[in-house]
């Protein structure tokens, strides 16, 4: 509420074009907190306000880029330009790859060559590499440099770099040779040389790596960027900390919905249209009316052993849930344990004989439970056949919600993939047969 009524406030200023009330009104916010602002009110007061803030490339940046796409085809081309020209690399490249053409034919020109050039490289990254995730906005020292040197090339550098806590120490050719950190060069004496404070064969990555392994290695050293390298070892980019965070977060967010049977999603869910909502959510549900028919085949094929006992029925959603349950606990572990490498291939079997345990006691668990209730609602014979059929379904749930994100990955299909409906699908309906086939060989006909 309060943000809507400052947005307001803005608004009228703005109208009125008393600039200068609406900048005292926001000055002192963060950047963060003025893009939001913005977000609330009609693009062309926005783009007239960004024009006049100090720190409106900042504030631009923290936009979503819709928005950024919007406001970009209000902004006059030079306004647009001296923004975009002062944005990091990266941020400056991502929003040029989500323009039209004809919006990017119109912004080049006004660029500086330099910038021009580094968009033109940037964006000829393929999607989801660590190309395309990199800036070229980072220090490089010389090998031949002293430590006096090297902090005198860093203050000039700093005010264009995405980070200056290390610096890349590089040869005549580019090629990555050490780094350097800033807290090593400040307790350094000046006249010591670069190649004797710098750390030997740093971590770094290939401009082809896919970006999700780029975030876990950014994870993995706790690095505060990471270098990029080119086929020649070339040094091209650093991908910086928040990046690969970011990178993370969207990967976890689209192994969620993929955990619910949701395809991926694209921006923000109060924004999607209804359109865009049904077409993400419809596949899975359709595909799996048609799984669910196999619990359908299997209650058909047991009808008569349900009609001489009718209080099979009572405990049926009972069972076949809990195997559903069961195997959607177990895909979760799994597709997660994937995900961040704690698990691999090779580790299935051994995994498999500890889940073998757990489900085990899991059933016993659960049978014991179930069995007390089928005493009193039957006899003893049907308190046996749900205790039985409880540690089956639980077992086989597990197995298979531990098994299916091993099978998916050996194929090459994403284990996130093994979603709850689907693992719930198959579970309910092998309990079923489980239940029923038990059943019948215990219970008269």
């Amino acid at each position: 509420m309060k943000n809507q009524n400052l947005a307001l406030a803005l608004s009228n200023a703005i109208e009125q074009q008393q600039f200068d009330k609406a900048i005292n009104q926001i000055k002192a916010l963060r950047p963060i907190d003025i893009a939001d602002l913005l977000a609330l009110i009609k693009p062309v007061f926005a783009c007239q306000l960004l024009e006049r803030l100090p720190n409106r490339s900042k504030v631009f940046s923290y936009l979503e880029t819709d928005i950024q796409v919007v406001l970009a085809q209000t902004f006059p081309r030079d306004s647009l330009a001296r923004i975009v020209g002062e944005m990091p690399a990266d941020e400056r490249t991502d929003l040029y790859k989500s323009l039209q053409q004809d919006q990017r034919d119109a912004l080049l020109p006004a660029l500086a060559h330099a910038k021009r050039e580094d968009i033109r490289l940037l964006s000829a990254y393929e999607e989801g590499t660590a190309g395309a995730l990199m800036t070229s906005d980072y220090a490089a020292l010389g090998i031949e440099m002293n430590v006096a040197e090297a902090l005198d090339d860093l203050r000039r550098e700093a005010p264009d770099a995405e980070t200056i806590y290390h610096a890349y120490v590089i040869d005549d050719q580019r090629k990555l040779l050490g780094v350097v950190s800033l807290r090593a060069l400040i307790l350094a004496t000046p006249e010591r040389l670069i190649s004797d404070i710098m750390m030997n064969s740093p971590v770094f990555c290939h401009v082809k790596d896919d970006q999700e392994d780029v975030a876990k290695m950014v994870a993995r050293y706790d690095l505060i960027a990471l270098p990029v390298i080119d086929d020649s070892g070339a040094l091209v980019g650093i991908v910086t900390h928040d990046d690969a965070m970011d990178v993370a977060s969207a990967e976890a967010t689209d192994d969620f919905h993929k955990s619910g049977g949701v395809s991926t999603m694209v921006g923000r869910l109060k924004d999607v249209s209804i359109t865009l909502l049904y077409r993400k959510r419809v596949f899975w549900l359709v595909f799996l009316v048609f799984g669910n028919l196999l619990s359908g085949f299997g209650i058909s094929h047991f009808e008569e052993v349900i009609a001489a006992n009718l209080v099979l029925v009572f405990f049926l959603p009972l069972l076949v849930d809990s195997g559903g349950n069961a195997g959607s606990q177990s895909a979760t572990l799994m597709v997660r344990a994937l995900a961040t490498g704690d698990v691999v291939m090779r580790d299935w079997f051994s995994l498999l004989g500890r889940e073998s345990v757990v489900a085990l006691l899991l059933g016993a668990s659960m049978a014991v439970a179930i069995s007390i209730i089928g005493y009193f609602r039957g006899d003893a014979i049907l308190s046996l056949v749900l205790a039985l059929s409880m540690m089956s379904v639980v077992m086989i749930g597990c197995m298979i919600g531990m098994s299916l994100p091993f099978v998916l990955s050996k194929f090459g299909f994403d284990p996130a993939t093994a979603s709850a409906p689907l693992i719930t699908s198959v579970c309910d309906a092998s309990g079923v047969l489980i239940y029923l086939f038990i059943a019948s060989k215990f219970l008269v006909v």
